[in-house]
């Protein structure tokens, strides 16, 4: 059992950036029970002066410091500049300027001793960190965090270990700003996988919810919309799913035909917020709010 949320601030690019980290945390609090192994989120449309936020995780090998300077070089070494760099408790966070291919630089920070991707975004980053989202915030401070959108996850490992790679969202590398979370299991997980690396992708770990990130992103890149992509999803994926989405334009979620996973939204003129639980709605929202299940074979997408 695991629990997903999401919330999008619809006229916040005109009026003026929401409170989404705060929001995600509030609304992953109050699903706890439904799992406190990992806690992670992704804030989307933010700003900021560079090209790129990266997010990092370092594996203790080396001091944040002799990491973060093998990455500044990396960086470096494919025409990258540093513009703002943080290091604490194994993880790094880069505002970077490049002007080359996200792929290309994503295969260098790889190839650098001591380091995993958490993200690589034009408008986005995920945060994820072992414990609760109350634990998170106060390690990464994400409620300051302001965007337009965002998603979240808390975790009970059932298929793969309990460590912060394994935690959710799933960045859908080397393509920018695409993140999923996920509630389910897929069944044709290692043959699409094999698929996906016998075309010459690449995978961080072995959670089935990275596939999907994956296979959301490579349609994305072949021209596909989001809609397009997720009702795609609903063919291609076996198994019991539900999962959200974040891009940088936009937010969407599908459920399989089997509809076994909840999912509860509310949508108004100026907000839509979706989540495991209605107790995550009310975290949020306190006066009284229509709500709707979202049914079997269901995709619905939104853009800011």
């Amino acid at each position: 059992m695991c629990g997903i949320s999401g919330i999008m601030h619809k006229k916040s690019k005109a009026n003026g950036l929401a409170p989404i980290g705060r929001d995600l945390v509030k609304m992953l609090d109050s699903l706890a029970h439904r799992g406190t192994d990992s806690t992670g989120l992704t804030v989307a449309g933010e700003a900021f002066a560079e090209d790129l936020i990266l997010r990092i995780w370092t594996d203790g090998t080396d001091s944040e410091q002799d990491v973060l300077a093998r990455v500044s070089d990396a960086i470096g070494r494919k025409g990258g500049v540093v513009g703002t760099s943080q290091a604490w408790g194994g993880f790094l966070r880069l505002t970077v300027n490049y002007e080359g291919e996200v792929a290309a630089l994503a295969e260098t920070l790889l190839d650098t001793d001591g380091v995993a991707i958490h993200s690589i975004g034009r408008s986005s980053e995920t945060v994820k960190d072992v414990g609760t989202a109350t634990e998170m915030d106060r390690a990464h401070s994400v409620s300051d965090l302001m965007g337009t959108h965002g998603i979240g996850h808390v975790r009970m490992a059932t298929e793969s270990i309990v460590d912060i790679g394994h935690a959710h969202p799933f960045w859908a590398y080397p393509f920018p700003d695409v993140t999923v979370v996920h509630n389910g299991q897929l069944t044709n997980y290692h043959s699409m996988k094999r698929r996906y690396e016998d075309s010459g992708h690449h995978f961080q770990t072995h959670n089935d919810s990275e596939l999907i990130a994956v296979y959301l992103a490579d349609k994305l890149a072949s021209g596909e919309t989001l809609d397009s992509a997720l009702h795609a999803s609903l063919e291609d994926l076996d198994g019991t799913f539900t999962y959200l989405v974040s891009t940088q334009s936009g937010m969407g979620y599908a459920k399989d035909r089997w509809s076994a996973k909840p999912l509860v939204l509310m949508e108004t003129d100026d907000v839509v917020a979706l989540a495991s639980e209605e107790v995550a709605l009310r975290s949020v929202f306190s006066d009284e709010i229509d709500r709707v299940e979202p049914q079997e074979n269901e995709v619905m997408t939104w853009s800011v």
